[in-house]
């Protein structure tokens, strides 16, 4: 009777194990998957991107054309602080690109005499910003400082969507939307008026791979670019992901066996208790 008790409480444990993973499974799904509703912007479109499959990686030539145009457009207004051109190497570029691409910018700093200077800079240094300070980009950009892109391909609900149709989104506003000189309409930015005009038009830029710069093509690449500088090791995560899942047959079967080897003794044994003559229990009257 006990050993059915123990049995049954133990099998309503497992099912309100089940269904609790099983709860937070959906709850987990149901969040990354929901649409946040707002009225006073559009949300983007879901975009068939190469490197948003569980095991894509990343066009490493779109990526490298998008470094043209952050380098040629958005580097004018926007910084990369916790980009390094030594994440260039072996990824984007060779370590003899890199090391001639930072040789391009100049690098404030200061010598052994404590005196303010500019040099070349080296492979660690991290991508030079435009302004000196949030400051100084607030007041060359009528009060609002242009935000660090860094992380933004993953700061932003939507991602690369949102970063490609805010670059290609900019419409006429409607009628009766007042905008203010050196500000924009764009349905994709929250309350629709952006500090930022179009920086993107058709043959904008030139790449040097030769590929037609269409208006899109730049927002694809610029796009492919964030998203890498923001998780630059994105395809060595999924590299990692096929390895285990690989291995976990393997140790999942070793597991196994392990557990009934070591529990098949324990769960057959058999506990058989005799009564010593001259040590009976007590009888009760």
């Amino acid at each position: 009777m006990q050993r059915a008790v123990v049995q049954g409480s133990k099998r309503g444990l497992a099912v309100l194990a089940g269904v609790t993973a099983a709860s937070g499974m959906g709850l987990v799904y149901a969040l990354e998957n929901s649409v946040s509703a707002s009225g006073d912007n559009v949300h983007p479109y879901a975009l068939p991107w190469s490197h948003s499959g569980p095991f894509s990686s990343f066009d490493i030539a779109s990526v490298r054309r998008g470094y043209e145009v952050y380098k040629q457009v958005c580097a004018a207004c926007h910084s990369m602080k916790f980009l390094h051109y030594r994440h260039f190497v072996d990824t984007i570029m060779t370590e003899e690109e890199a090391k001639a691409e930072a040789a391009e910018a100049l690098i404030n700093d200061v010598n052994d005499r404590g005196a303010a200077i500019q040099r070349p800079g080296i492979l660690t240094d991290k991508l030079p910003a435009p302004y000196p300070n949030k400051k100084a980009a607030a007041a060359a950009n009528n009060g609002a400082a242009p935000p660090d892109l860094s992380l933004m391909a993953l700061a932003r609900h939507g991602g690369d969507d949102y970063v490609f149709s805010l670059l290609t989104g900019y419409l006429e506003p409607p009628a009766g939307v007042k905008i203010d000189d050196g500000k924009a309409y764009n349905p994709y930015f929250p309350g629709g008026i952006i500090s930022m005009p179009q920086q993107l038009f058709d043959e904008g830029i030139e790449y040097k791979d030769g590929t037609p710069a269409t208006m899109s093509q730049q927002a694809k690449d610029v796009s492919a670019f964030m998203h890498w500088a923001a998780e630059p090791f994105h395809d060595t995560r999924k590299k990692w992901a096929l390895k285990i899942a690989a291995l976990i047959p393997f140790v999942a079967v070793v597991l196994i066996y392990g557990k009934r080897n070591i529990w098949s003794f324990t769960k057959s044994q058999k506990f058989l208790f005799k009564t010593v003559k001259g040590r009976e229990p007590p009888k009760h009257q």
